[in-house]
């Protein structure tokens, strides 16, 4: 029972952040977590290519296989006796297949399950009338490419919940957006409606908390050492969720990691825009306000979540086929080691376009070196040390209209291994690099009209019409944060720290975008912070990405701030040559920039 509210609270655990994440995960929610929900994400973006791939390949696949074989498979029988219902959105591009195969596994193990399944994400058989009515890319306004291969929709939670209201115990979901999971057993459980936009906010906040796994319990922490004692048993999330939209994250008694302001404001600020204006399909979230209260050890309390009227459209992801790429890397060591590796490199690429050229093949479509080991991800932010490494790996990656191009690269990365550097050794899997297929991604928006979701269980369909809300919300521009005023110094002395030393931050990718999170370790600390990392300043110091521009946003209910970068990652993670094609190290790499502050607070930080 919750204290706060004297009603029943519902406790979620999440069990997967991408496909890959732990097998350890369920089985410790189940065991230790005492679980109303477990709910799991697996579909990134970069996923949904693989599924689509998976599925070209045979018409049974294009699913989590994990989720069936891995997460549930081991555990049905505890999830059964525990009463624990279990939403998934591992049904990636082929729900039914993923139904059926658990299906198969409840009926071998003797346990019967109700099995549900939302479908209707899947617009491929609409590509066509989609490209004939003029559809374009949403933040570039580029027409539909050809070779169009997927579409699907980022679908809502009031299906998943109508799936849990007829009595399902298990809900696969195809595309629908991460937090929906989550989500849709509050609505079940609380009776929301479509038109209680604070709580459907929060509901998403806590699957935004949940849908990354331990991230938001100390995984991929700026303050790692104070966690790194318990890496080999990590806690997983867990919220506690109240039917006001109050919620509370903890993790299992006993494991490790941690439930902190700094731990689960890293995860909230994790990947957003504009925190004002996060747009989910059944709400527009304001995060801005949201305050973080630990009342206890590994339990952080988190309220003043704000919603408004959803847009009237819908995300759609696509993908299409754009070509191929391949990755070469190779060790050097000794003297001059970076200069060899940046030579090897120039050497090898200008070899192959000659004999492109002889062929008639045609330039790369696009080429990158990166000299790992050297700081090759700081750019021009990197020390003086970077060019002395004695060891590094050349990593090439290149990218062609036409295979037969990357197949005469491929020959020749290990046909000049004695015409060309020496101190070389191989890097990574032996024999020669692999030629893959490029799925691009192209996002769009579609009328929510357009879609209709479809309820199953056990294979007979539901009927379910999506509640609409009131009234709809244009889609929300970002805006960029009010200029602060400048900070009144309380001292004569002025000197520079690195900014990790007044703040934790996280950071992520949004198709071609990336956003740098910063959370203030301390409220005085935040004017200064901003002082100094200002949007100017930010992109200065990320030059050698950013293509956009950088835009600032202002969390004052958890002294944090967020900075989007925009047009930053070469096209976004299907398809970069970028080395961290997620913006993954942005935050590391922003936690370095110099930030002018007070001598005597400098001297207070030690």
């Amino acid at each position: 029972m919750s204290a706060m509210t004297g009603s029943k609270a519902i406790r979620i655990g999440g069990a997967s952040g991408y496909w890959g994440d732990s097998q350890e995960a369920p089985r410790q929610l189940v065991m230790k977590g005492d679980l109303d929900y477990l709910v799991f994400d697996y579909l990134a973006e970069v996923t949904m290519s693989i599924l689509v791939r998976a599925k070209e390949k045979s018409p049974d696949q294009g699913y989590a296989r994990d989720f069936v074989d891995l997460a549930m498979k081991p555990l049905l029988h505890e999830i059964k006796s525990r009463g624990i219902k279990v939403v998934a959105n591992a049904g990636g591009v082929n729900v039914a297949a993923c139904a059926a195969a658990l299906a198969r596994v409840a009926e071998d193990a003797g346990i019967d399950l109700k099995i549900g399944t939302v479908d209707g994400d899947n617009l491929a058989d609409k590509i066509e009338d989609l490209r004939k009515d003029g559809t374009v890319e949403m933040f570039s306004g580029a027409p539909m490419p050809e070779g169009m291969i997927s579409a699907n929709a980022y679908l809502g939670a009031f299906p998943i919940a109508a799936a849990l209201d007829n009595g399902a115990d298990v809900v696969i979901t195809g595309r629908c957006v991460d937090s929906a999971v989550t989500l849709g057993p509050l609505i079940h459980e609380f009776g929301w409606t479509v038109d209680d936009y604070d709580k459907l906010a929060a509901g998403s906040l806590a699957g935004h908390i949940l849908e990354c796994g331990a991230q938001a319990t100390g995984g991929n922490f700026t303050d790692w050492q104070d966690v790194v004692g318990g890496w080999d048993d990590m806690g997983y999330p867990i919220a506690v969720c109240r039917s006001d939209g109050t919620f509370a994250v903890t993790k299992p008694q006993g494991t490790g990691g941690v439930v902190s302001r700094l731990s689960v404001g890293e995860q909230i600020l994790y990947e957003i825009g504009d925190p004002a204006a996060y747009i989910m399909p059944d709400v527009i979230c304001d995060f801005s306000h949201v305050t973080l209260t630990e009342t206890k050890k590994d339990w952080l309390e988190v309220a003043n979540v704000k919603g408004r009227a959803p847009t009237a459209t819908y995300k759609v992801s696509g993908t299409y086929k754009d070509g191929f790429r391949a990755t070469a890397t190779t060790v050097i060591t000794g003297f001059d080691a970076v200069a060899k590796g940046k030579a090897f490199a120039d050497a090898l690429l200008k070899r192959t376009r000659r004999l492109f050229t002889e062929r008639n093949l045609g330039d790369y479509r696009d080429t990158a070196v990166h000299i790992i080991g050297a700081q090759t991800l700081w750019g021009d932010n990197a020390d003086e040390h970077a060019a002395l490494s004695r060891e590094i790996v050349t990593q090439i990656d290149v990218r062609h209209d036409e295979k037969a191009a990357l197949e005469l690269f491929s020959k020749e990365t290990t046909g000049v291994g004695l015409s060309m550097t020496t101190g070389r050794c191989s890097a990574g899997a032996a024999g020669r690099p692999k030629i893959t297929p490029v799925v691009a991604q192209f996002a769009f928006q579609i009328d929510k009209a357009r879609i209709k979701p479809k309820i199953y269980i056990n294979n007979k369909p539901v009927k379910f019409k999506i509640p609409v809300p009131a009234s709809y919300s244009e889609f929300p521009k970002p805006r960029h944060a009010v200029a602060d005023t400048r900070p009144s110094a309380t001292s004569d002395v002025m000197t520079e720290v690195p900014l990790i030393k007044l703040a934790a931050a996280r950071s992520g990718d949004k198709g071609n975008n990336a956003n740098v999170g910063v959370l203030a370790r301390k409220p005085e600390y935040m004017p200064w912070i901003k002082q100094s990392a200002t949007e100017e300043a930010v992109k200065k110091y990320f030059g050698h990405v950013v293509e956009g521009e950088v835009m600032r946003f202002d969390l004052p209910g958890m002294d944090a701030v967020n900075f989007l970068l925009t047009d930053c990652l070469g096209g976004g993670g299907t398809s970069t040559l970028h080395l961290d094609n997620l913006a993954k190290t942005y935050a590391q790499q922003l936690l370095a920039l110099p930030v002018k502050i007070p001598g005597d607070l400098a001297e207070s930080l030690g």
